[in-house]
């Protein structure tokens, strides 16, 4: 039906008959002269109709903006003084012979250029039209782009594209599982997969070597700006490697990627143990781009007359950190207020901070609600942290936890406010994960998942699993986390030993295991891999704020899509046939 797409004609055209489809962005008529600006995936081009051509104009002037069209006619350049160098197209216009109407468009419920005004809900409702943003488009060809960049970079790394179950069997990975009830297996479930992590390892066993896909995983977890039920997975295993090998491909495929998709040279990826970004960023996908670090203060705190600061300092889980802002003195007591609250969402109950205004005139030069409580202690705090005229130093003093979030949070939200950052691109990879993390009941749990291999023997992950450390790795770029990865167990004796240590006793690890644990026996290679999050990459990428921005069709906050009105209810035969009964409580709240 069409020749060329609208953002694509230019001067090269000019006096060449085209065809072009599309919807109206905007109409306007100019002295009995009609002006459409007709709008596509790939841009906007402006046509011409004039009353010379009846027909044509009869149907542009009943024309109204998102009315589907056809028009047939001659590219020209525009007259002197109303190009715009600045567009694509600016250069040129299409004067009309022929104007069809494919189709008619209600009002629709917000203007494309005005789509700020109106809230993400209204948007989300109706996405079908918010996509018709350029920006919308522009960010999903992007997306495009990148998985098309990483399909061919696998591939001539040897990787295979291999499909894993969607229906699979509920597996503790550390979030709740969507459940599918089975028809012909009555009281039974299927899972939808949170990651492919135990398929692809049994195609390692399965002697494929290198296997990827850019896979749909489901999570019934509370959601944030970068989570969703669904998302989508750069997924990758290979074989007869360790950390350094599944590190250094998958560096070279993100540098490859920005540099093809953004033409950018992504700076040195440095290694970091997790313990050195807690302890130095509170955090362990610490942003390098904010020159801002914890500072420990806990020997200087024990003896203060001060339980705030002394009770964490002294006791075996606390810590006492200072997080010293550079000309941060300038802050208002209601900005300071602010981030106290701010604070508080991580568990803090409060914010101590300390004034510098001049360090010369001792503690008359500082202020603070709290100086009195630690006058002999001050100045080699001061020093510790290396204060001086002009900044603010901030406190954070309770369980480690919660010191490391709620500073670790601040950090980067003063980093933000205070655009402190001091590059574009700030890359590394954290590594030394410990294997497991304590809960609140006591127990351990692993801290990314149960395959993951240790960095010791069975017998002395056994002695003493708290202090064990795993072969894990994540990646981090800008403070997020863009995938994460590990060398797996291939070895049936520590797999049984890391379900022992987990309280998973031998029966129920054979229950919801026991596949993998056969496996393991016939000649399970050594192997690792690394799952990216597409969709957080390509938020990054395109400077979304959240991944919304870069799906096509999402869900809400809370796990609905306004678009269909799903989830939705489902009729008593329905139900019936899976041998499912709703509970009184739940049929009253539907």
């Amino acid at each position: 039906m069409r020749s060329h797409y609208c953002g694509q004609l230019n001067e090269t055209l000019v006096d060449q008959e085209v065809t072009l489809c599309g919807w109206v962005h905007r109409r306007r008529d100019h002295g009995g002269v009609i002006f459409l600006d007709m709008r596509d995936r790939e841009g906007v081009a402006q046509v011409v109709v004039d009353p010379d051509t009846p027909e044509a104009f009869a149907n542009a002037d009943k024309a109204r903006s998102e009315y589907v069209l056809r028009i047939k006619g001659r590219v020209r350049l525009r007259p002197e003084g109303t190009q715009n160098p600045d567009k694509s197209t600016g250069m040129i216009e299409v004067l009309a012979k022929n104007v069809e109407v494919l189709n008619t468009a209600a009002t629709p419920p917000f203007q494309l250029d005005e789509h700020g005004k109106v809230g993400e809900e209204v948007r989300l409702k109706y996405r079908y039209i918010d996509l018709r943003r350029p920006e919308m488009i522009e960010r999903l060809r992007l997306r495009s782009r990148i998985t098309h960049s990483v399909r061919a970079y696998l591939e001539g790394e040897g990787f295979l594209d291999i499909e894993t179950p969607i229906l699979t069997r509920a597996t503790p990975e550390g979030a709740r599982d969507y459940l599918v009830p089975s028809r012909t297996h009555a009281g039974h479930f299927f899972a939808l997969p949170q990651s492919p992590q135990l398929f692809k390892q049994l195609l390692m066993v399965s002697g494929f070597d290198r296997y990827y896909q850019i896979a749909k995983c489901f999570r019934d977890e509370d959601l944030r700006a970068d989570r969703q039920p669904e998302f989508t997975q750069i997924d990758l295993e290979a074989s007869f490697v360790d950390e350094d090998d599944i590190m250094a491909i998958t560096e070279k495929m993100v540098r490859q990627l920005f540099n093809e998709v953004l033409d950018v040279a992504l700076p040195e990826f440095p290694r970091m143990p997790f313990s050195e970004a807690m302890q130095r960023f509170g955090s362990d996908k610490p942003d390098l781009r904010i020159p801002l670090e914890l500072v420990d203060v806990d020997d200087l705190m024990k003896g203060v007359d001060f339980k705030v600061f002394s009770g964490p300092a002294n006791a075996d889980d606390g810590r006492v950190a200072a997080l010293k802002v550079s000309g941060g003195a300038k802050l208002s007591r209601k900005e300071i207020d602010d981030y106290t609250k701010f604070v508080g969402i991580y568990g803090a109950k409060g914010l101590a901070w300390i004034k510098v205004n001049d360090r010369s005139a001792g503690l008359e030069g500082l202020q603070s609600p709290i100086v009195k409580f630690m006058e002999s202690v001050i100045e080699e705090l001061l020093d510790r942290v290396g204060a001086q005229d002009g900044d603010i130093v901030f406190f954070g003093a309770d369980k480690t936890k919660v010191v490391n979030e709620a500073l670790g949070a601040l950090r980067v939200k003063l980093g933000e406010d205070l655009n402190l950052y001091t590059q574009a691109w700030a890359p590394l990879w954290v590594v030394d994960f410990p294997m497991f993390e304590r809960e609140d009941n006591g127990r351990l749990s692993a801290l990314h998942h149960p395959f993951t291999a240790p960095s010791c023997t069975p017998e002395e992950l056994k002695a003493d699993p708290a202090k064990a450390l795993s072969r894990a790795y994540d990646m981090v770029l800008n403070g997020t986390e863009l995938g994460g990865g590990s060398i797996r167990i291939h070895d049936q004796a520590m797999q049984r030993v890391v379900f022992e240590v987990l309280g998973i006793n031998e029966e129920e690890a054979n229950e919801k295991f026991g596949f993998l644990l056969d496996a393991l026996q016939f000649g399970a290679p050594p192997h690792g891999g690394l799952a990216f999050g597409l969709d957080r990459l390509v938020m990054l990428m395109t400077g979304g704020r959240t991944i919304r921005d870069v799906i096509a069709f999402p869900k809400t906050q809370s796990a609905a899509d306004l678009m269909t009105d799903a989830p939705g209810e489902v009729s008593a035969e329905q139900l019936k046939e899976l041998n499912i009964r709703l509970r009184q409580k739940a049929t009253e709240q539907q």
